[in-house]
Parts: structure tokens; C-alpha cells; sequence
């Protein structure tokens, strides 16, 4: 549904997505490989606010991880509209200025802002908490007028829109084909209280829902833009946060998919404790999914029930991700290297957990105390948040900190050495790829997906399978794949390892930042010669 006011005046509004600092999961690096892709994922949370305008309000959304505002984007506008995380703070401000600068209104929401409103004292106007009674003020007023005000005004949500009133998402706004991966939300919270998660004060610990037919009238609408992405990604906190509702969406999925001719592929994020499900894993095998984000955290268990994280450790956590590779999950994972739990030595067993786990894409971090967690609340009351922007964690951390982020640097340079790397890959290749449905090829078999394919497979052939110093493994990898059929394999494997292998080199090097919570600019730091 669109917003229900009856305006009186015609807006233009700019919506301005900010780019991103490169980190370890977006796969930067790749995006060449890929012939005119420039960007991860489309905004869901903007794309939405540019969905809900009034329908006389004219909407342009641009996304400067694809192409910069211009001049003439603000000089249309009569107000601008920003979203972000705080990783893109400094890039949300310079926005801000831009617009400001060309003498329009400048409108911020989203997480960063409804987490940490007083980092973004310069703007017009915040919009607090998701959509809803706070977004129709907002409309209200820019409709009254879109003179900048005097001193900044914040409106907040106090009635959320239900997600079943949720617009389609504005997919007309944006060359989807400019995209890794599409996204897609069915539902928001997540009922966990995980220390160092700013979801549950975010969004609620009751998850909320769309309805199957929303999914699935969305998935229409994606498909039938040009050039949509062949993998799309459902940017649930928690996929599983609701177990019932996820199983009752699920076969709607399924039916969506057989009857489209199985056009998509799907990933998401759950907790690990999805591989206690098995309807569910089932479900999401018959639906096509291939990947599952899991914040794995740490492989102790002590350590996880230190920081409300115990749901992970109810299971061995390498009999789970072996549970969720048989039903064709190749999981990835999300890793913490800083916690208080941490000693000398944990590394090396972390490095052991890799090895074991034949997790290919672990993103490893070092811990981020945000705005509106337990972890925040505990630390600044104990001292320990420590701003310094030269710092790759706002942390304290109980170990000296060159220590952690010598620990980060020797567990990231293990992981993505190109031997464990691909031997991971291969692990995979034995135990989880084969575990996937057989889907018709017809309905993939588009002039899209055929030059995709062509562009991509010569890129890998040229950069990896040639000019890459570690061609020879990467061969031999590819070759038995190919002894076992998984063709896909084989470009899941060049395209991951391009972007991993440089961006690990970088980040030891200084280049890339340890968190991918940190705004710190990426940049040589001489720290990091004394922290090896």
C-alpha cells in the first residue's frame, strides 16, 4: 500500500542510498568477474520509504554503490532522502552535506539513525523506528514544506506499519541487473538477546510477518524486471525467528518456484539451531535454497553462553553444520575474535574450528560494541568503549589490543591461504552440493543468464584459472568438481576465491579494516607492522 495521506502539493524526492566500506561479505573484488555488476544488494528498507510515497510525489532513488548522486539529482529534489547502517556513517554525512550544500531538505532513517539519532545532529529531519505513524508525519509535514527547518526535527514511530500493509518494493527504481544478489523480507525480529545484537531493540523481539502471497507477489515483481539477479537473499534477521510461520511459508515457495520453472535461487540467515529443524531444512531444500548465514561467533561453548548466545551451543556446532549440509546448506559464517572469553591460544583452536568445519566464507571480525545492545550498556558503564577513529574497534578489549588484532590477522591469513581455502570448497563438493534438488535448466536457460554465464566463466578462466598465483589449485579443484558433475561448483568456487584471496591480502596489508562494523577508513596503519 502506498501512504494513505491526501497531499496537497507535488514533491520530488531523491532517495540516496550510501555506499558501502568493502568488507570481507560483500565480494567487491568479484563484482568484475561479473560484467556490470557494481553493487551486493538492493536496498530493501529505502526501496520500501520510495514504495510508500504519496503516488504524485515523483521518486528517483540512486545507489552510490553503483553510481554517485549528481548535481542535477539534488537540483531536482525537493527533499533527500538517506538510510544506512552505521559502517556507512561517513557516507551518510557526506550525503547529507551534499544536499544541504544544494539547499534541499535532508531526511535521514534507518538503523544507524534509529539506533544512534545524536551521530546525525546536522540533519533536518530523523525519522526514528520503522515505517509507519512517524513516516505519514513526515509526509505531512514535507508537504506543507520543504523549507529547511530552523533546528532539527525528529519524528518517531510509536505505531509500525504492519508488515502485510508493506508496499512491493520500488524494484522499478533500480537496475537490478547492476546487482549481486536480489533481496526479498518476510519477517523482522528476532526473539534471541544475542550481547552484541542491536536487532531485538531495533525491530522487536515478536517477529513480524509478511503473508506468503506478499513473498510471492514480490518474487513476481522481481522476475519480471530485466536482468533480475539469479540468487536472491531474504534479509530476515532470523529466517527461522517464527519456526511456524517459516514452515507455513515455505510450501508456498515451493509451489512458486515449480511453477515458475525454478527461476531463483535462495539464501538467508538463521540461527544455528535450524538444523534441529527438519521439516524446515526440507522445506528450504524443496525451495531451492543453497545458502544459509549462520553467527557462529565462536566454536566455545563457555564463551557463547557468556554472551546470551547458549542456542548455539545446544549441539555440537560442527554435527550442526554437518545436519545442514545434508540438505544441500552450504553454510557461511559470521566469527568474533575480541570477545572478553578470549585468551592466548584461542585463535589457534579457532584456526582448528576452520579446518574442521569445511565452512568456505567465514567473515571474521573483531567485536563492535554498538548503540542500543547489552553489550554497549555493559561496557560503557564499565568504561570500555574507547572511540579513538584510528582504533579498528571501539572495544576495550581484556587482552592487549595489538594481541586481538594480531590474532585476527593470523586467523584470517590461515583461513584464506588458497589450499584450505579451496580444500573447503572441495568438502562441499563431497558433502553438500550433491545433496541439492535437480532443477529443470529450461527456465534458466534466459539470454540474461546464458551471457552471464559466458562473461563470468571467461573472467574466471582468464583471472583465476591463469593470472592467479594459485591457478594450479584452484584446477585441480575445478577438475573435481567436474569428475562429479557440479559445473556450478566450479564458478561458485573462482568467483569466491578471487574476491577472498585479494581481499584477505589487502586487510593484512592495513588496506581492508578488521570489522565490518567499523567506519574507520580502510588505510595503511603502521600499528598493524607492530601487531604482527
Amino acid at each position: 500500500m502506498r501512504c494513505p495521506i491526501a497531499v496537497a502539493n507535488s514533491r520530488r524526492i531523491l532517495c540516496v542510498f550510501p555506499a558501502y566500506t568493502p568488507s570481507f561479505g560483500t565480494f567487491a573484488h568479484a563484482y568484475p568477474l561479473m560484467g556490470g555488476v557494481k553493487a551486493f544488494m538492493p536496498p530493501q528498507g529505502l526501496l520500501l520509504i520510495a514504495a510508500y510515497m504519496p503516488e504524485s510525489w515523483p521518486v528517483r532513488f540512486v545507489d552510490e554503490n553503483i553510481a554517485q548522486a549528481t548535481d542535477a539529482d539534488f537540483a531536482w529534489a525537493d527533499a533527500v532522502f538517506v538510510s544506512g547502517m552505521h559502517i556507512q556513517a561517513g557516507q551518510i554525512n557526506d550525503i547529507r552535506e551534499r544536499a544541504q550544500a544544494a539547499g534541499k531538505v535532508a531526511v535521514l532513517g534507518g538503523p544507524s539513525a534509529s539506533g544512534a539519532p545524536d551521530w546525525y545532529g546536522a540533519f533536518d529531519y530523523l525519522h526514528l523506528g520503522e515505517m509507519g505513524d512517524a513516516t505519514d508525519a513526515l509526509i505531512r509535514r514535507l508537504d506543507a514544506s520543504v523549507a529547511r527547518p530552523g533546528e532539527q526535527v525528529r519524528f518517531e514511530t510509536a505505531e509500525r506499519l504492519p508488515l502485510p500493509d508493506f508496499p512491493r518494493p520500488a524494484y522499478d527504481q533500480i537496475p537490478l541487473g547492476r546487482y549481486l544478489i536480489g533481496s526479498l523480507q518476510f519477517s523482522s525480529g528476532c526473539p534471541y538477546r544475542c550481547e552484541f545484537c542491536d536487532i531485538p531493540a531495533l525491530y522487536g523481539r515478536q517477529p513480524r510477518l509478511k503473508t506468503p502471497e506478499q513473498i510471492c507477489a514480490e518474487l513476481d515483481a522481481l522476475i519480471a524486471r530485466p536482468n533480475y539477479p539469479a540468487v536472491v537473499y531474504f534479509v530476515d534477521d532470523n529466517f527461522i525467528a517464527n519456526r511456524k510461520a517459516t514452515r507455513e511459508m515455505l510450501p508456498h515457495l515451493v509451489a512458486w518456484q515449480k511453477r515458475n520453472g525454478y527461476p531463483l535461487q535462495f539464501a538467508c540467515e538463521a540461527t544455528l539451531n535450524l538444523s534441529q529443524q527438519p521439516e524446515i531444512m526440507e522445506l528450504m531444500r524443496q525451495a531451492n535454497f543453497m545458502t544459509v548465514f549462520v553467527g557462529i561467533e565462536t566454536p566455545d561453548t563457555e564463551a557463547l553462553r557468556s554472551i546470551d548466545k547458549g542456542h548455539n551451543a545446544k549441539l555440537p556446532i560442527l554435527d550442526s553444520i554437518e545436519t545442514l549440509n545434508g540438505y544441500g546448506l552450504e553454510v557461511t559464517s559470521g566469527i568474533i575474535l575480541g570477545l572478553d572469553s578470549d585468551k592466548p591460544g584461542s585463535d589457534a583452536r579457532l584456526r582448528d574450528f576452520v579446518d574442521a568445519s569445511g565452512v568456505p566464507v567465514l567473515t571474521i571480525n573483531l567485536l563492535q560494541a554498538l548503540p542500543k545492545t547489552p553489550l554497549w550498556d555493559r561496557l560503557e558503564k564499565a568504561g570500555r568503549i574507547d572511540e579513538d577513529p584510528a582504533r579498528e574497534s571501539n572495544v576495550r578489549f581484556l587482552m592487549p589490543y595489538e594481541e586481538v588484532l594480531a590474532a585476527w590477522r593470523r586467523c584470517i591469513a590461515h583461513a584464506y591461504e588458497p589450499q584450505r581455502l579451496f580444500d573447503r570448497f572441495l568438502h562441499q563438493v563431497e558433502h553438500t552440493y550433491g545433496n541439492r534438488i535437480k532443477t529443470p535448466a529450461r527456465s534458466r536457460l534466459t539470454w540474461a543468464n546464458i551471457r552471464r554465464g559466458l562473461i563470468l566463466g571467461g573472467n574466471i578462466a582468464v583471472r583465476v584459472g591463469i593470472f592467479s598465483e594459485y591457478r594450479g589449485i584452484f584446477w585441480r579443484a575445478a577438475y573435481k568438481a567436474l569428475k562429479k558433475g557440479q559445473v556450478e561448483a566450479i564458478f561458485n568456487m573462482g568467483f569466491v576465491s578471487h574476491h577472498m584471496i585479494r581481499f584477505t591480502a589487502e586487510a593484512l596489508e592495513g588496506k581492508q579494516n578488521a570489522s565490518f562494523y567499523s567506519a574507520r577508513p580502510a588505510g595503511d596503519d603502521p600499528r598493524l607492522d607492530r601487531a604482527a
